[in-house]
C-alpha cells in the first residue's frame, strides 16, 4: 500500500547558528566507546559526483512526486528518458573516503550498521554489510500489476531498444547534470517511448503483464515499508548513540530516527554542511564534510 507522507518541513537556513556546535576532538570523546548506527543522506555522496538537494550550492530542485509518475503519461515519460540518461551516471560512480570510514569502522565492531536514505548503493560498494536502504535502491524496478522485480539492468536494455541513440543525442553523460535520484536533467523528451512490464501475465493470459513500471525507489508522497522502518527503529535501539551523516533531515522519513534516538537518551552526533532540522535534538552538531571527518572518525574512534 501507498500512502501519504506528512509534508516536507523546512529547510533551515545554511547560515543558521546550529545548537550544541562542536569539533571532531568533542565528538571522539563523546562517542568513544559507543557503538553507533549511522543515518546518512544525499551529502555524503556528493564528493562520489552526486549531487544532493539542499546543500548550498545546489540548484533548486522539484522532484516527481509518486501520484505524478501514476497519474501522468507525461510526467512518466519525462521521468523515464531522464533516468534512462542518468542511470548509466550514477552505475559508474565509486564510493568515496567517507563510505570507506563508515566500513571500516562496521569491520571493527564500532558501526553497527547504517540506515541511509540514498539510493546509490554505494556504502555496499564501500564494503558495509548491514544496510538498511530507507529509499529503496536504484539497481531494481518494481511493477505496480504484479509487484515482481526486474533490474535496472534488464530494463535498461529494453528502453535503448525502444529508443535507439536517445541517450547519445542529449549529449555525453559527464556532459548533462545529474540528479540525486540517479535522473538526469534534460528537457526534450516527448518522443521517448516508455516500457511496460514484460514478465508473463499472472492472471494467466498468454501475453505479458503489461503493468507500469517504477522504480523500486520510495517517491514523494509515498511511505516507506512498515517492515524496513521497524528494521530501522530496531538498529537505532541496539546502538548506543546515532551519527547522522549528510542529511538535512528535512524529511519525516529520516528526521524520526533521530527523534527516536533523542527519546530513548542517546547521544546524537549530526554531522552535515549546515543547518539540519533534527540539531535541536543533537547532543553535537559538526558543520564540516563527511568524507574528511568521517575519515578521521575512522581513525580515532
Amino acid at each position: 500500500m501507498v500512502d501519504v507522507t506528512p509534508p516536507r518541513l523546512p529547510v533551515p537556513a545554511h547560515d543558521a547558528v546550529r545548537p550544541n556546535p562542536g569539533s571532531v576532538d568533542d565528538a571522539v570523546r563523546l562517542l568513544r566507546g559507543s557503538r553507533l548506527t549511522v543515518l546518512t543522506g544525499a551529502g555524503l555522496s556528493t564528493d562520489s559526483g552526486i549531487p544532493d538537494y539542499r546543500s548550498p550550492d545546489s540548484p533548486p530542485r522539484n522532484p516527481m512526486t509518486y501520484q505524478q509518475f501514476v497519474d501522468d503519461e507525461g510526467f512518466r515519460r519525462h521521468y523515464w528518458a531522464r533516468n534512462h540518461v542518468g542511470w548509466r551516471y550514477v552505475h559508474r560512480t565509486h564510493p568515496n573516503a567517507g563510505h570507506r570510514a563508515l566500513a571500516s569502522m562496521e569491520a571493527h565492531g564500532v558501526v553497527l550498521g547504517l540506515i541511509t536514505q540514498n539510493v546509490d548503493l554505494l556504502h555496499e560498494q564501500a564494503g558495509s554489510r548491514r544496510v538498511i536502504d530507507l529509499h529503496g535502491r536504484y539497481d531494481r524496478v518494481i511493477c505496480l500489476r504484479c509487484h515482481r522485480t526486474v533490474t535496472r539492468a534488464a530494463l535498461a536494455e529494453r528502453l535503448e531498444a525502444a529508443n535507439p541513440g536517445f541517450a547519445e543525442s542529449v549529449g555525453a553523460v559527464g556532459d548533462v547534470e545529474i540528479a540525486p535520484d540517479a535522473d538526469a536533467v534534460i528537457e526534450q523528451t516527448s518522443h521517448f517511448r516508455v516500457v511496460d512490464c514484460w514478465l508473463p501475465d499472472p492472471d494467466g493470459g498468454d501475453g505479458p503483464c503489461g503493468g507500469m513500471l517504477k522504480p523500486d525507489i520510495v517517491y514523494f508522497g509515498e511511505t516507506v515499508p512498515a517492515p524496513r522502518v521497524a528494521e530501522a527503529y530496531a538498529l537505532v535501539d541496539e546502538a548506543d548513540a546515532l551519527l547522522v551523516a549528510g542529511s538535512s533531515l528535512t524529511v519525516q522519513s529520516g528526521l524520526r530516527f533521530v527523534r527516536h534516538a533523542a527519546e530513548a537518551g542517546k547521544a546524537v552526533v549530526i554531522l552535515n554542511r549546515g543547518a539540519t532540522r533534527g540539531d535541536p535534538l543533537a547532543t553535537l552538531t559538526l558543520d564540516a564534510g563527511t568524507s574528511e571527518t568521517l575519515a578521521e572518525l575512522a581513525d580515532r574512534l
